[in-house]
């Protein structure tokens, strides 16, 4: 069973322009968190629909009840990371780091850019000692790592990066707004980082180009444009698949993930065009086993996501 926290916001840091990092505390966070490093653990953040207004959900029913509110009443979820959490017991702080978006905000955006300390909403996510989910970081054995992703992966990279052993090595991209949203990263020597501002080329362009020019196939920052996105909802990893295509039946083990002869994983997430664009070059061109891969369409440009 998942926790449902109450949550007050503690702080907030503006790390960039696109970035803004924000502590949560609350009791009932005593018994959140998972059992090993976070890693890319999903959890839904809960806004209020209201200013100041959330309502009473069962922890056993919560979404039964949520929507079983009214439009206007019902709070406003939606998937984030977890950047990272300290301090145990009640005075365990869960930290989530929030893109900042110009233009046509969500209300993950908007709430963030407006937190004020003790500003309230609610996090469903894991229970220490009890099996959630929402992980996907499954390299098993293999020894040469690619993560790629825009800014709204940038969070749950680095949470990964950090939890490398020291001998890791492999490539890792990613595609930030603007030159002044580079963050400092502690990573394995073995682990190449490059970041990739935009600066106005279109989202997923650069990345696309850059992990071109790694692997050897032709791309330019403007190929991404012309995708056509056929899963909306792309999520392919060893052990599901979006479009109904055959997956690994074993357990999330070093078996079913992460193990080819070659010793390759990639783990690959963002916008649904930059993913989909990366996806037919891997798997179709390049002929990298599904084991061994991850693609997470965590958004849509121009496309309101839910939930």
């Amino acid at each position: 069973m998942p926790i449902l926290a109450r949550v007050t916001v503690r702080s907030i840091e503006r790390l960039s322009p696109s970035f803004a990092r924000i502590e949560l505390v609350g009791d009932d966070l005593a018994d959140f968190g998972n059992d090993g490093p976070s890693l890319d653990q999903r959890i839904k953040l809960l806004f209020p629909a209201s200013p100041g207004v959330l309502p009473e959900l069962s922890a056993d029913d919560w979404y039964t009840d949520w929507l079983a509110l009214p439009d206007d009443e019902r709070p406003r979820m939606r998937t984030y990371t977890i950047r990272s959490i300290a301090g145990e017991g009640i005075e365990k702080r869960l930290y989530v780091d929030f893109v900042l978006h110009p233009g046509a905000h969500g209300p993950g955006s908007d709430w963030a850019g407006a937190a004020q300390p003790g500003d309230e909403l609610m996090v469903i996510g894991p229970k220490l000692s009890e099996e959630y989910g929402g992980i996907e970081w499954l390299p098993g054995d293999a020894t040469r790592l690619l993560l790629v992703g825009d800014e709204t992966a940038v969070p749950a990279i680095v949470s990964i990066i950090e939890s490398l052993p020291a001998d890791a090595t492999g490539s890792v991209f990613l595609e930030v707004p603007v030159a002044e949203d580079v963050q400092a990263v502690s990573a394995p020597d073995g682990l190449k980082i490059s970041w990739l501002p935009r600066d106005g080329a279109p989202v997923g362009g650069p990345v696309l180009a850059a992990v071109g020019g790694l692997l050897g196939f032709e791309a330019t920052p403007e190929d991404v444009t012309s995708v056509e996105v056929e899963d909306p909802d792309l999520w392919e990893t060893p052990i599901y698949s979006s479009s109904g295509e055959e997956v690994a039946t074993e357990t999330r083990s070093a078996d079913a993930t992460g193990n080819g002869e070659d010793g390759r994983y990639a783990w690959i997430a963002g916008e649904s065009r930059m993913v989909t664009a990366l996806r037919r070059h891997l798997v179709n061109e390049l002929e990298m086993p599904r084991k061994q891969v991850a693609f997470m369409g965590y958004w849509r440009e121009g496309v309101s996501m839910k939930g």
